[in-house]
């Protein structure tokens, strides 16, 4: 059965608000903080430094390792099992494969590149505010690269496609697809999606997505222009 309007009264395609801040870790060589809703996702990245063990090194360009990792404290619920998971294990992965496309690392054969995102505060979207919030840290500590990633989840609740879902849509048996986009190249870097939809609510979903996904990356350039404009840089 359709809906109406949602549960925290937004329009279908309208984005929870948003905060985004770069440089917030300071012994990093890059940060950022990226909040949507309650979700709070912060990333830092260290690196290209030289990876060890050598047996793990590629001689033709860097690695890139995530580390996806929900605080103890951070949920709305029960408590967050600290420690790696199959969930967090998964998570990182997923952030790995959504940023590689517009990263550039042929220059630092043997190197690693190392992110590590946390979430300090989580509701919902929280794989696509961590890979939001690395890419603008991977901008920040200066690591070539082709497009900034954003991310976003759209949905489908009770017949209704919609944008950036609550953890209580999620709850409604929802259709949830997760998104990254490199907008100005034009590409996906990450779709999944949990659930069922028609191919037409599919192609609605992304497209919602993807039009998300240009505000995200709107406030993104912001915030780096924040830092970097007016002198602030080394």
């Amino acid at each position: 059965m359709a809906i109406e309007k949602r549960t925290d009264g937004r329009k279908f395609d309208q984005l929870r608000e948003m905060e985004a801040k770069v440089g917030v870790v300071p012994r990093a060589d890059g940060s950022a903080m990226f909040k949507i809703g309650k979700t709070i996702a912060v990333a830092a990245v260290y690196g290209p430094r030289e990876l060890y063990p050598s047996a793990f090194q590629n001689p033709e360009r860097g690695v890139l390792r995530c580390n996806y990792n929900m605080m103890a404290f951070s949920g709305s619920g029960n408590r967050v099992r600290p420690g790696p998971s199959r969930r967090s294990k998964e998570i990182s992965l997923v952030t790995e494969k959504a940023l590689l496309p517009v990263l550039d690392l042929s220059n630092y054969a043997g190197s690693v590149v190392d992110v590590f995102v946390e979430l300090i505060q989580t509701d919902a979207g929280t794989r696509c505010a961590g890979i939001t919030a690395a890419s603008m840290a991977l901008a920040d500590a200066g690591i070539p690269m082709k497009d900034l990633v954003s991310s976003v989840a759209a949905g489908i609740v009770h017949g209704n496609v919609v944008l950036d879902l609550t953890k209580e849509e999620e709850d409604m048996e929802a259709t949830d697809i997760a998104t990254s986009f490199a907008t100005r190249l034009g590409k996906i870097t990450h779709l999944q999606m949990d659930g069922e939809a028609s191919a037409k609510d599919l192609r609605n979903a992304l497209e919602l997505a993807k039009k998300g996904c240009e505000e995200i990356k709107k406030l993104q350039v912001k915030a780096l222009k924040e830092k970097y404009e007016g002198g602030k840089n080394d």
